[in-house]
């Protein structure tokens, strides 16, 4: 039987650098994360409410509900 020296397997040392490795994976994964929620979904939300915002008219919209007989407490003026 041949034996081959088989190299001794690391003990001291290794939780620290498997976490020093994930931690570096997990921040990377974040932050990416991160930049693609805020490109992907709040910037074109924040350009959705200002675009209707700027083209929104309150009064119409109330003078539109209270003609179509939405509100109870308000009678269209037709009647």
């Amino acid at each position: 039987m041949s034996s081959t020296l088989l190299p001794k397997p690391q003990m001291r040392g290794l939780l620290g650098k498997r976490l020093r490795f994930h931690i570096v994976g997990a921040l990377i994964a974040s932050l990416g994360s991160a930049v693609l929620y805020k490109y992907g979904v709040a910037e074109p939300r924040k350009r959705a409410y200002a675009d209707f915002y700027k083209n929104s008219d309150a009064i119409k919209d109330f003078e539109a509900m209270r003609e179509a007989g939405v509100f109870e407490s308000v009678q269209p003026k037709n009647s």
